[in-house]
Parts: C-alpha cells; structure tokens; sequence
C-alpha cells in the first residue's frame, strides 16, 4: 500500500507544496484516501473497499471528498442498501467525469428494485418507465435529455449533417 506518512513531510513537519496535511490522528493526506478509495474501487475489491471507509476517521472534510463519496456509493449499491446509495448521490454534487459511472449506479439500482416488486426481469419498456419515474439527479447529470440513445446536442448535430 502507501508508504509511511512521515515520507510525504518536509522536515519540519509540514507537507510538500500541494499536498494537504495529515488527517488528524490517522497518518494519511486527503489525497492518500482519495488514491486507496480510487485503487480499491478499480480492483474491484468492494469489501476491503468497505472496511477501508469504515476504518476512516470522523472527519467532515474527508467523508465529503468526491473520491470517498463515490466509493460509499458503490459499498451501497454493492451491499444492496439502495437508499444510502439515493442519499449520497442526491445530497452530494459530482464532477461530470463520474457522471457515468453513478448514473449507471443508480439506474442499476432502481431496476433491482423494480425487478423485486414485479418478481420478474425487466424488459426494454419496464426500464423506460423506471427511468422515468425516477430520473438522473442534477448531481450526477448535466440536465441534457437522452433520446433514442443520442443526446439532444448529437442529435440536432445529425440532422443538421
């Protein structure tokens, strides 16, 4: 894993230019969390994911990072505890290039759902009503309507071609 937090500190005991401090009683920057978190989720590794976020100090600064949040994100979705899954991604906003990822996170999650209830899988037409009835959020969606698999944009860029 990571090499001991003393490596990433200048002498006097302050981090390098553009790394931040040390969390409080943990040893780790911000930036080694987000990394680990970024690792793990890659490897898909979602229980040692799950332990490593359980392991993480109670610090509003590190739990809100994006990288941490993405990752309590899949813990959820990957536990099956949906609506911790709905909460962060509603309450939180998300840089676009992880747009894709959570918006399949919650797509998927819904269509779980809806598979339950109606005790059977979903076809085309059952996933078009989920998705309708419960759209992207704006914090994980640039607002532009998909049709017919193209987005708005693409798809007036076509006509216009």
């Amino acid at each position: 894993m990571l090499g001991p937090p003393h490596h990433f500190q200048s002498g006097d005991g302050t981090p390098p230019e553009g790394l931040s401090p040390l969390l409080p009683s943990f040893g780790f920057t911000q930036e080694q969390v987000a990394c680990v978190c970024e690792v793990l989720q890659q490897s898909g590794n979602i229980e040692r994911l799950g332990r490593f976020l359980w392991s993480l100090p109670a610090c509003e600064k590190l739990h809100k990072h994006e990288s941490v949040l993405k990752a309590k994100a899949i813990v959820a979705f990957h536990r099956g505890n949906f609506k911790e899954l709905y909460r962060i991604l509603e309450s939180n906003q998300f840089s676009p290039h992880n747009h894709p990822k959570l918006q399949a996170l919650w797509l998927k999650a819904h269509y779980v759902e809806a598979e339950k209830l109606r005790g059977r899988p979903l076809g085309a037409v059952g996933k078009y009503r989920v998705r309708r009835k419960f759209p992207l959020p704006r914090t994980i969606w640039d607002g532009e309507e998909t049709s017919y698999c193209f987005k708005e944009k693409s798809r007036s860029v076509l006509r216009d071609w």
